[in-house]
């Protein structure tokens, strides 16, 4: 499965009005743990390829998506439902902190 690219113009038709559950990697490039975070998006993004969404943004391509949804850390994962956004997780540990997260939010 293909993890989206996600940005201000993209933002609205690929996330809010998403048909499946979207996952949001909120990311920088410069960041060591949110590329040790990155195999891990991949593997999440192929398990659960037809059930959920995944996108990346980058906060420093999209400084305006990293403010509307007021990321001071990162990594951080925002699941949207039906336009609605859940609670963060931050510097997730784990696929199973991941996924329990997940579950919490009925994404899966």
């Amino acid at each position: 499965m293909d993890i989206m690219t996600i940005n201000k113009d993209n933002f609205d038709k690929e996330v809010l009005q998403a048909e499946k559950p979207v996952v949001l990697d909120f990311w920088a490039p410069w960041c060591g743990y949110c590329r040790r975070l990155g195999p891990v998006v991949d593997r999440l993004a192929a398990q659960y390829e037809g059930k959920l969404l995944v996108g990346k943004v980058d906060i420093d391509e999209s400084p305006e998506l990293e403010e509307k949804h007021e990321i001071e850390t990162i990594p951080t994962l925002i699941v949207y439902q039906g336009g609605k956004a859940s609670e963060p997780l931050i510097n997730p540990g784990s696929m199973t902190e991941i996924e329990d997260w997940l579950k919490e939010n009925g994404a899966v």
